[in-house]
């Protein structure tokens, strides 16, 4: 599908009011760009008084007229802002495959941890002999394994299969099943079978995101361990010696019942997707809950807090 990138630059105090009428026009969201670098220094980078707002659009026969209205739009309530020149918005035109496939020139083998190793399917990599490889393409789901919130699951998950950091006490089940609640990309249900998981789980309540996991679980030769499914946490039977939760902290939070629920005695459960400055606000969602917090960790602005669920 082909789509038109519709491009209205405005007095930055005119923003709020093109964002709203592209959105309910385009029925989508908007993109906002505003930072304009001439070096590669950040201390140079400063708030521009004129910003671009993004719509996008079908290209088909009704781009003409929905051109109209939003030049007709800026025509008409542009003089009222300072500053405000009226400037033609420009397209561009754009297919699916485009917002696909570009991001791919920046996502390299990138090693997390010790052992584990995130290589995109399209790259080469020459691994060290104690090396897990796990071939990766997110395609459309969320998860390239270099988010601060994923690479801190991932390091959580190495240290507790392999006894080492927060569990090099011994104490708990050696993890042989693992529920991943948010499963994306899926690289996470296939960091735990690499690792050694026996039974492993992955949900998600995005249909394209459970198509992207399996593809990338067959990639990885994992399909007999690895189990993927849009059902809901709540409606997921049984136990687990190990869940991960990638989501937002408030997410976390609503679902702290079923989290623990599903989480064997001296399991242990992993919360990552946590803000650092919403980090107190997690905590205190489960406190009280029967879990016992066995480590923090942070990586630029993000948390992740590993639990222990009481005996």
């Amino acid at each position: 599908m082909v789509w038109a990138e519709v491009s209205c630059t405005v007095p930055a105090t005119m923003v709020d009011e093109v964002a709203e009428f592209l959105v309910d026009l385009s029925g989508s969201g908007v993109s906002i760009d505003n930072l304009f670098l001439d070096t590669f220094s950040l201390d140079t980078v400063e708030e521009s008084d004129r910003k671009t707002v993004k719509a996008y659009l079908p290209a088909d026969a009704d781009l003409s007229s929905k051109v109209d209205a939003i030049t007709a739009f800026l025509a008409k309530h542009g003089p009222a802002f300072p500053g405000f020149t009226f400037l033609q918005p420009t397209i561009s035109l754009l297919r699916e495959e485009d917002w696909a496939n570009n991001w791919k020139q920046y996502f390299k083998p990138a090693r997390i941890g010790k052992r584990l190793v995130i290589k995109p399917t399209w790259e080469t990599f020459s691994p060290d002999p104690d090396d897990l490889i796990i071939e990766l393409d997110p395609g459309m789901a969320f998860g390239t394994g270099t988010h601060a919130t994923t690479r801190l699951c991932l390091e959580a998950l190495e240290q507790l299969f392999f006894r080492e950091g927060a569990w090099a006490d011994g104490h708990g089940p050696v993890p042989a099943t693992v529920l991943d609640v948010g499963t994306g990309s899926g690289i996470l249900a296939i960091a735990a079978a690499k690792l050694g998981g026996a039974r492993i789980v992955g949900l998600d309540i995005d249909p394209r995101a459970i198509e992207v996991a399996r593809e990338n679980v067959r990639q990885n030769g994992e399909g007999e361990n690895v189990e993927l499914d849009t059902t809901p946490l709540t409606e997921v039977k049984g136990q687990f010696d190990v869940v991960l939760a990638n989501i937002l902290a408030e997410e976390l939070v609503r679902l702290a019942s079923p989290l623990i629920d599903h989480l064997v005695q001296g399991g242990t459960l992993v919360l990552s997707g946590i803000l650092t400055e919403r980090e107190e606000f997690v905590r205190a969602g489960f406190a009280g809950h029967g879990v016992t917090l066995l480590t923090t960790t942070r990586h630029d602005e993000w948390s992740c807090l590993c639990y222990r669920r009481d005996a």
